[in-house]
């Protein structure tokens, strides 16, 4: 089914992500799984082309797109690579861009904006920590306010880009007899005296990512960390929530997409009883459903980035093509590594390292209950 939703100049985005993908990813690409992170390089190059900067302003060296059309394109040429590279540069440059470029000061924008555009300054953003992930409001991370100066104590876990980041939006405890509303987030620069990283963490899936623990013992900030306003980091996180399940959703049925395609491609040309595997009715049905079931999510999920151009996009609708795109998108690599048979099972085809990748996705951004129970209560329920 031919997408309407992207135009002209959407499509000569796509073909210079497509030139970047095939010069400077594909040839290192094992590299980045074989060192569990990616380099400093790719960074610096991803700015070069222009990548980084879509949400940021022209005055700070960004594209000011103000189009999430272009946000998503780039995504889904990530992931026909693997689900590791949206995954980092989404943190960088969909999920930690709207904290800089909305919630900054003019001099906090100055400061770190035209270095994180060019991906001289890497960025991360710590929520979960060891004791839970997606109860937001349940945070023990504190800043303690000393003088002039607050003082951070606490760890975050499962942080992509931990390892690498320059620098982390940091959620923590300032007011903690206000609950939620007591949180503040603050931008805290990896070379700060009492931070520190834990070890990179052994995954299941998704090796080119770097995954770390922070470690935050007496980190003094003073209020030009503070990112937004104090006691308002709650608040905050919600309101920018939306945009990253949805950057997840796109990733998610983009990533799928190109494995069902390749995994029928391998049904035309593995042969079995003298014939091609994908000819058999069985094989031939399962394929006829997969495919329609991606083409209907991915219209649904088109759908979604249009309301979200458009600033329409609601936190539940946000949900729904949260839950619906990672739960598709497991469900179709599973039957994807089946059909591949042992082959499926073997850590060197692209369909097995697809099908570990994605196991993640019904967990992180709001696990896929947490994405249920939101639009549950939406129904009154």
């Amino acid at each position: 089914m031919k997408r309407v939703i992207f135009e002209d100049d959407h499509e000569a985005f796509r073909a210079s992500v497509r030139e970047f993908v095939e010069r400077s990813v594909l040839p290192n690409v094992e590299q980045y799984a074989d060192d569990k992170g990616l380099p400093r390089e790719y960074w610096l190059e991803a700015g070069k082309q222009g990548l980084l900067g879509l949400e940021v302003p022209e005055a700070f060296g960004g594209a000011e797109a103000g189009d999430f059309r272009f946000n998503a394109v780039l995504a889904e040429e990530l992931s026909k690579v693997n689900a590791a590279l949206p995954s980092c540069t989404g943190i960088h440059a969909d999920i930690v861009a709207p904290y800089l470029v909305e919630l900054t000061t003019d001099e906090q924008k100055a400061r770190w904006l035209p270095r994180f555009v060019t991906g001289e300054l890497l960025t991360a953003i710590a929520m979960t920590e060891p004791s839970g992930g997606s109860d937001l409001a349940a945070l023990k991370t504190t800043a303690v306010r000393d003088g002039d100066e607050w003082v951070i104590n606490g760890s975050k876990t499962f942080i992509t880009n931990g390892w690498s980041a320059d620098l982390v939006v940091v959620a923590a405890r300032t007011s903690p007899e206000k609950g939620a509303k007591g949180i503040t987030l603050f931008a805290v620069e990896t070379g700060m005296e009492g931070f520190s990283r834990g070890r990179k963490l052994n995954k299941v899936g998704q090796n080119e990512s770097d995954t770390a623990e922070l470690f935050f013992s007496d980190v003094r900030v003073s209020d030009a960390q503070v990112i937004g306003e104090v006691d308002r980091g709650f608040i905050a996180m919600m309101e920018r929530l939306p945009q990253e399940r949805l950057s997840c959703a796109v990733s998610n049925v983009a990533h799928a997409k190109q494995i069902l395609l390749e995994t029928i491609d391998y049904a035309k040309e593995r042969q079995a009883f003298k014939q091609p595997i994908g000819s058999f009715q069985h094989n031939k049905f399962l394929l006829a459903e997969l495919v329609t079931r991606i083409e209907s999510v991915e219209a649904y999920v088109d759908a979604a980035v249009l309301a979200h151009t458009e600033r329409e996009l609601t936190a539940i609708d946000a949900a729904k093509v949260k839950w619906l795109s990672s739960q598709v998108q497991n469900e179709v690599l599973d039957h994807c590594v089946q059909l591949h048979g042992g082959y499926g099972f073997m850590n060197e085809y692209r369909v097995a390292r697809a099908w570990q990748d994605a196991r993640v996705t019904k967990i992180w951004a709001g696990s896929n209950e947490i994405m249920k129970e939101l639009i549950g209560r939406d129904l009154g329920l």
